[in-house]
């Protein structure tokens, strides 16, 4: 799958949006990715799932972990797709952990999925997590990279858009920004 197949789907399904947005990384930008929108429909979730599993099969993972919310949907349809165990990490008091019993055999190779990025944070703390468990990183799938492959996690990344949006800080917004409210159209 091409970027601009995978960015057509998502302005299909109504799913990159136009405005004033505040990410979840505090930075602010004029284009959102609301993946939900897009993996709503399964025929849709199975062609972005595959496009991504096709990318990294040569890793040959035993694991997907994702962090929830925004990679529970596509890490599962890329578990599949690749015909491994799927399990994902989540928020208790802010910050992400393992829970549900979910465990990780030492030297374990795990892809972490992820739908979104712009700055790494919840995949960085993924990767952390699954490193306290002992487990073996052998990279990083997402849907939409932000950074265009600037961002660096220390593992082989993988994506099915790589674009180098703008983002700006909440002190250095342009006057066009400045001027819209900002809505936070993503997970808190």
């Amino acid at each position: 799958m091409t970027t601009d197949e995978a960015l057509q789907i998502f302005r299909q399904t109504g799913a990159l949006l136009d405005g004033h947005f505040l990410l979840r990384s505090g930075l602010h930008s004029r284009q959102f990715f609301q993946c939900a929108l897009a993996l709503q429909e399964m025929p849709i979730v199975e062609k972005l799932g595959k496009a991504l599993a096709d990318q990294v099969r040569h890793l040959g993972v035993r694991t997907v972990v994702a962090p929830a919310m925004g990679g529970l949907v596509i890490g599962q349809e890329v578990a599949r797709q690749l015909g491994v165990r799927f399990i994902f990490v989540e928020k208790e008091e802010g910050k992400l952990v393992l829970r549900r019993n979910f465990r990780m055999a030492p030297g374990e190779k795990i892809l972490v999925v992820e739908d979104v990025v712009t700055k790494g944070g919840r995949v960085q703390e993924t990767i952390n997590i699954v490193r306290e468990n002992q487990g073996d990183v052998a990279g990083v799938a997402l849907i939409v990279d932000r950074t265009n492959g600037t961002v660096d996690l220390g593992v082989p990344m993988f994506s099915l858009i790589a674009l180098q949006v703008e983002t700006f800080e909440a002190d250095k917004l342009p006057p066009d920004l400045a001027g819209i409210p900002a809505t936070k159209p993503g997970s808190k």
